[in-house]
């Protein structure tokens, strides 16, 4: 908690006071107690609690998909997948700034725990089934499109990785290393014609970290919770950012093994009804994998020299740790060379 979602609470209470629920079964003839959940960088929520009743009034800080509509982008995310099972349902958005100089929505309270990879890979695997086959229209969502994802890492790959290439606090070697992978990847994006030629559309969350998973062992349920950055994209996506040792290692200990990983994928496998994804889905995950990585160091590298430097938010010790972690080239190079053999 902060000082800042603490200054906002009483703000809250006004604005809960303030309006009409009777439209909103999920609010109304409720007096909601408010307290401070959890907040970051985008966005702060807070606990609304009635009784046995609870929901999630979350504030909108910024945006990470560079829209005015962030809120309501979410909102709207979750309205789509409100028949899975696996993520809260939505109750409510105001995004006209009118009482709160923030976008606002309220949302389905799930209690229970962060994902726990070593117990939990199997009920993960699920969950992304789920989501992924949710029917949606192609030409009736709002989502923003994946067309060209392999061309959409390199650009923003080669933007962060030019702080590090300019930083005199840089490793020479990783320098060296890391420009031949940005080479490499120059070229290999144009290996992306594989999802333009054989699309498989669908919901893709794009931030499948441990943290952003509740895992409730009591009722036996699973649930993904945070939806700011989805899009309409490929599955590789959320599997190979699920897989990755830059997800895994940057709140917990857990490295992936080769073994796990087939056992997560055969699992994902059987939730899945389409057979040519099940048949396909390898080579979309071989082809996807260097580029999360990449993404994954590059934004390190970025972070790693504005620790140092000009970076102006609250500095996270644990962060720091794991930035120092990912950038040595014992890391970093044996993510890379097995993609770029000859």
């Amino acid at each position: 908690m902060t000082d800042a979602m603490l200054a906002m609470q009483p703000r809250i209470e006004g604005y809960l006071a303030r309006r009409d629920w009777s439209a909103v079964p999920a609010m109304a003839d409720r007096t909601f107690v408010v307290t401070p959940l959890a907040g970051g960088e985008y966005n702060f929520n807070f606990l609304l609690t009635a009784g046995e009743d609870q929901r999630v009034f979350r504030v909108n800080l910024g945006t990470q998909i560079a829209r005015d509509d962030q809120i309501r982008y979410e909102f709207k995310a979750l309205q789509l997948l409100a028949g899975s099972g696996v993520t809260p349902q939505p109750y409510f958005v105001d995004d006209t700034r009118q009482h709160l100089e923030h976008g606002i929505s309220i949302m389905e309270y799930l209690p229970g725990r962060a994902l726990m990879y070593e117990t939990d890979l199997q009920q993960a695997a699920g969950l992304l089934a789920r989501v992924h086959q949710v029917p949606v229209a192609p030409e009736r969502n709002h989502l923003i499109r994946e067309e060209a994802p392999l061309d959409l890492i390199y650009r923003e790959c080669a933007g962060l990785l030019q702080t590090y290439f300019d930083s005199d606090l840089a490793d020479p070697d990783i320098q060296s290393f890391l420009r031949e992978v940005i080479d490499w990847a120059r070229t290999a994006r144009s290996r992306e014609r594989y999802y333009q030629e054989d699309p498989w559309p669908c919901i893709v969350n794009t931030e499948v970290n441990a943290g952003n998973f509740i895992v409730d062992p009591v009722r036996g349920r699973i649930h993904l919770i945070d939806w700011e950055m989805p899009r309409w994209g490929d599955p590789s996506q959320d599997l190979c950012h699920f897989c990755s040792p830059l997800t895994t290692l940057w709140k917990t200990d857990y490295r992936m093994a080769a073994a796990d990983k087939k056992r997560f994928v055969a699992a994902y496998k059987r939730d899945i009804a389409d057979r040519h994804l099940c048949d396909t889905l390898g080579e979309r995950m071989r082809l996807r994998d260097p580029f999360v990585y990449l993404r994954g160091i590059s934004w390190s590298a970025m972070g790693w020299v504005a620790y140092q430097t000009e970076f102006a938010g609250r500095k996270n010790p644990d962060t720091w740790q794991t930035l120092q972690r990912y950038m040595r080239l014992d890391f970093i190079r044996p993510l890379f060379t097995p993609f770029m053999q000859p």
